[in-house]
């Protein structure tokens, strides 16, 4: 199954606290959110997705901005079961082509869509989704396009992720709302369940 069609909503976690990162996966997961992307914009973030592959296995653990090769080798190595970037490069679709595990590459505009087309890509990131044109963008992309599939990503809240899962060519959507940097700095666990499970229920509508 694609990575896309697990959940209606991937969060998008940034972990300062490598001790925080199992509870947290294990608040999402309870709340029906068991697709995870920890990015690795913090010293922390490796160790965390070491520590979620190990303990939460409910988890399907994947890293994100992921800008290079070794990026790749070392979120596999960590335990990441996708990938995801922000954009791409030749070498980097090279890379993560060859890690053995699904990936979704970013795209801003439909030359990018092309080029990934090119190479037999049919799954993608969209980002920064609200500031590249968001939903009135990607529904002009599902004419011409009809064949390729999307998980929009940034600037995406609550209130605007059903218009977007709205959208045929539109798999789930990446949001950074469900882990707010006060509840991880208190441990309110709970309250992430809670996000996670409203976001889950998006599929159900």
């Amino acid at each position: 199954m694609s990575i896309l069609d697990l959940a209606p909503v991937i969060p998008v976690v940034v972990i300062e606290d490598a001790a925080t990162a199992v509870p947290l996966a294990r608040a999402l997961v309870a709340g029906g959110l068991p697709v995870i992307e920890v990015t690795l914009r913090t010293p922390a973030a490796l160790e965390s997705i070491r520590r979620i592959a190990a303990e939460v296995p409910d988890a399907v653990i994947g890293a994100g901005t992921v800008l290079a090769a070794a990026d790749v080798s070392a979120a596999v190595a960590a335990g990441s079961r996708f990938l995801v970037s922000p954009g791409w490069t030749p070498a980097l679709i090279d890379a993560m082509d060859g890690s053995g595990v699904p990936f979704l590459p970013g795209v801003a505009t439909a030359s990018e869509v092309l080029g990934l087309y090119e190479r037999g890509l049919r799954e993608m990131k969209f980002f920064p989704a609200e500031a590249a044109g968001g939903v009135p963008y990607l529904k002009a992309l599902s004419g011409p396009l009809p064949g390729v599939r999307f998980c929009p990503t940034g600037g995406i809240k609550v209130g605007t992720a059903r218009d977007y899962l709205d959208l045929p060519n539109v798999g789930c959507v990446g949001g950074t709302w469900l882990t707010p940097a006060d509840a991880l700095v208190t441990g309110d666990y709970a309250r992430i369940e809670k996000l996670a499970g409203e976001a889950a229920a998006l599929r159900l509508r």
